[in-house]
């Protein structure tokens, strides 16, 4: 059973925490492979409407959408989420916001100025402080507030519950420095991310004491130093209200106030029509809805060719009114009653439109990418040759097309799991994977054991990944453990050579074996073409489960259902969303002491019903698929995706995934679960082989990367700590270079070892990068320098509406 475990060397006390939320490999060649070169890919830029202070009008209140009031103002703790984050954004210092090239940037309106000043014997950092730097009641901010939010974050003391310590348990010493406005900062260690730390910056107030830092940031912050502060929260109208801050220094918020207001996914539409928000991130549905509002402003009137009503043709409009005028008096009434239904739904509809109108579509790529997580921890996973077979199985340029496509975002899949396209160091280290190739998957997975008539074939007692394991995957990651990093990498780019070779020698001798597992995916192929009508009904896409291949045919029982529920959420890293994970786990309780999942999440073969919902058909034999198995089993892969209504283009990738891997001979079990149990039953607890789910980016990879990627180790009850690392897969040289990284102050040298360390995680091949997630936010088109942020931090004092001159100018009704 595998437990998510706390971060090595951290001490927790009364709080269940996870890990701060999100052998050696014969492959081609690992460090420096790629298709493409640093920094060759450009980013997507933002979407706010800029505009210049002076065209921005003074005064008026904004109203911006979030999932959910926050659970805390402190970003520090646990349960601290996305609204946490984007709140105090605008109420406290961030002495390094990211630009909109993904890069931590000095923000002036706080330092003067802040470099590395000494690096032997010890690393120094000298911070000097904006003069007119002032918390809200009139404290200037200095070197107190630093030294009491190091003393909280450290980790020393469990008494203050903290979700993270990164960076911070590497401080020795926080003194004052030539006077009361630089902050002299030692520490013990070299640490290149020393921008990470001291944002948000807390005041000592609130830092200084475990009382104060548990639990009178929950609900308030008397003392903040951001263009506002903080005017109350209504739990009963969900609502956060903040005002103008008069003791700002900086430039004046445009705003007199800024509501953030809590409105669900499903509701935003409405949300925006009715007024009730005027900033939202929506999903494709309602952009374009907002599109053709926009399309049919000129339409006088006339009846939209979209919305309720505009699927019913003439013949059955008249068939209809037939009904409700004839003498049947029984159908009439149901007639017209249905007839008024629609009238009503026609008429809100049209409201809703015209409201609409006011809005424009803000796009861009967001600071996030979807992944296909591979379980490695058991089963056909276990061996890194099925694991990679899967991958080159993948058209991955497909699957960004059926998500970025339609909403004319570039459409090109993600190279890097450290970087995002535009970000410094970004280089596609996908080849050390290897491109999509169908027949060299085949060859994986034949070499591996699985083969067509491998599911006819008596049972042996062997174990998954055995096969791996006698080929010397275990045996060379033992002999790479025992050497430096430097002979270990030599020894493992000369296995891969020698593994190369080998391969391509095996090919003639096994061309027959591959023709006959060509052969099975042509044949599974026909038959899926000739069963293309059920595959494709209506029932077959019903949440639930059901076998790819084996969707119902006619007379068959059709699959249990499983209900929806809100949008997915983004799992985050640890500096950038402090344990959002967490949070999901922590509230469905089934975290237990020291942050281990609870026994009952995973029990033999997963989940409690998450893979044989009732009523569920039996799938059909795999020998009549041409299925590959193997000492009498199929290879049949459990993949769980999410069943609301956010959630749809997950389950298109997710359904494309399936038919690009029953190809290769591999069948999916998928099961289409509720949201809310998404993260917490199947991916968190490893109740799954093939899942989809994001991580944020970062301008820290080397910090907020390697628990993502850090070999899982064994506890001492059994149990396996994996951090943030759902996929279970990982390697000594990895977690090697993210700590070489991690201490390295040469900003060239530490990217370089970034690269080395994706390209070994592509060769793993136990999370696949499929593309940039899309961000689309609806914007009332009179506000500016707000919308589709990419990369970059909000400029919350910049944000307000146009001026007349501005708002009726030549480039804005273009828009």
């Amino acid at each position: 059973m595998s437990h998510v475990g706390v971060p090595r060397g951290t001490v927790r006390k009364r709080r269940s925490l996870a890990l701060l939320t999100t052998g050696v490999l014969t492959i081609p060649v690992l460090a420096g492979c790629s298709s493409g070169g640093e920094e060759t890919a450009r980013g997507v830029p933002q979407d706010i409407a800029p505009a210049a202070r002076e065209t921005v009008a003074d005064g008026s209140t904004a109203n911006w959408a979030v999932d959910a009031l926050p659970a805390t103002f402190n970003a520090f703790q646990a349960d601290a989420d996305s609204a946490t984050t984007r709140i105090t954004g605008a109420l406290l210092p961030t002495l390094f916001p990211m630009d909109r090239t993904g890069q931590p940037k000095l923000n002036p309106d706080y330092l003067e100025s802040a470099k590395v000043i000494e690096r032997e014997p010890r690393q120094v950092v000298l911070y000097k402080l904006n003069q007119q730097a002032v918390w809200s009641d009139g404290r200037e901010i200095g070197a107190p507030d630093f030294v009491a939010q190091w003393r909280a974050l450290r980790g020393k003391d469990s008494a203050f519950w903290t979700a993270r310590n990164s960076g911070y348990e590497r401080i020795e010493k926080i003194e004052r420095g030539a006077d009361d406005l630089q902050v002299r900062v030692t520490f013990s260690k070299p640490y290149a991310d020393w921008r990470s730390l001291f944002s948000p910056l807390y005041p000592k107030e609130i830092t200084g004491s475990p009382d104060a830092f548990n639990d009178g940031a929950r609900t308030a912050l008397k003392t903040t130093a951001g263009p506002f502060v903080l005017k109350g929260m209504s739990k009963s109208e969900g609502t956060v209200t903040l005002a103008r801050n008069p003791r700002w220094w900086g430039d004046k918020a445009k705003l007199d106030t800024l509501v953030f207001r809590a409105v669900a996914a499903k509701d935003r539409t409405q949300a925006l029509s009715d007024g009730t928000v005027d900033i939202a991130d929506i999903d494709a549905a309602t952009a374009d809805r907002i599109t053709l509002a926009r399309r049919d402003r000129g339409s006088n009137g006339q009846p939209l060719n979209h919305g309720p009503g505009s699927e019913i043709t003439p013949a059955q409009a008249l068939r209809s009114w037939a009904q409700a005028h004839g003498s049947d008096e029984d159908a009439a009434e149901i007639a017209q009653a249905a007839r008024e239904k629609n009238r009503k739904a026609v008429v809100a509809y049209a409201t809703e439109q015209k409201a609409l109108r006011d809005f424009a579509v803000r796009k861009s790529l967001e600071p996030a990418y979807t992944q296909l997580a591979l379980n490695g921890e058991s089963g056909p996973l276990a061996d890194d040759r099925v694991r990679r077979a899967v991958a080159r199985a993948l058209d991955r340029q497909e699957l960004a097309q059926t998500v970025l496509g339609p909403l004319g975002l570039p459409a090109k899949p993600l190279g890097s799991h450290l970087a995002l396209a535009g970000q410094p160091g970004y280089k596609d280290g996908s080849g050390a994977l290897g491109e999509q190739n169908t027949k060299e998957a085949q060859a994986l997975l034949a070499d591996a054991g699985w083969t067509r008539g491998g599911a006819a074939e008596p049972p042996k007692d062997t174990k998954a990944g055995s096969e791996a394991e006698k080929k010397g995957g275990k045996d060379d990651e033992a002999e790479a453990e025992k050497k430096t990093a430097g002979e270990a990498e030599e020894d493992k780019d000369a296995k891969s050579e020698k593994t190369e070779k080998s391969e391509k020698s095996d090919k003639d001798g096994k061309k027959a074996e591959e023709d006959s597992t060509e052969d099975s995916a042509d044949s599974a192929a026909e038959r899926k073409k000739a069963d293309q009508d059920s595959e494709d009904s209506a029932a077959s896409r019903d949440e639930g489960l059901y076998i790819v291949g084996d969707d119902n045919k006619p007379g068959a029982p059709a699959p249990a259902t499983v209900g929806s529920a809100s949008a997915v959420h983004v799992l985050a890293p640890a500096r950038t969303a402090a344990a959002q994970g967490t949070v999901l786990l922590r509230q469905a309780g089934v975290l237990g002491e020291g942050g281990a999942v609870a026994a009952t999440d995973k029990q033999p073969g997963g989940a409690a019903g998450a893979y044989a919902p009732v009523g569920t058909a039996a799938p059909a034999p795999a020998a009549a698929k041409g299925q590959l198995g193997k000492d009498g089993k199929t290879l049949t892969l459990r993949f769980v995706l999410p069943s609301g209504p956010g959630s749809q283009s997950l389950r298109s990738v997710g359904d494309k995934i399936a038919a690009m891997l029953e190809k290769i001979g591999v069948g999916t079990e998928i099961t289409k679960v509720p949201d809310e149990s998404y993260f917490k039953d199947h991916i968190a607890s490893g109740a799954y082989d093939l899942a989809l789910y994001s991580w944020p980016a970062t301008a820290y990879p080397a910090t907020d990367g390697r628990p993502i990627y850090a070999k899982p180790e064994p506890a001492t009850d059994g149990s396996l700590l994996v951090e943030q690392n759902y996929t279970r897969v990982g390697t000594d040289h990895i977690d090697q270079l993210f700590d070489k990284a991690a201490g390295e102050l040469d900003e060239k040298a530490a990217r370089e070892l970034m690269k080395q360390a994706d390209a070994r995680i592509w060769a793993a091949a136990g999370s696949i990068p499929l593309f940039q997630r899309p961000q689309l936010v609806a914007v009332d088109k009179k506000l500016a320098n707000v919308g589709a942020f990419g990369f970059a931090a909000p400029r919350y004092q910049d944000i307000g509406f146009k001026t007349r001159q501005a708002a009726g100018s030549p480039a804005d009704r273009k828009k």
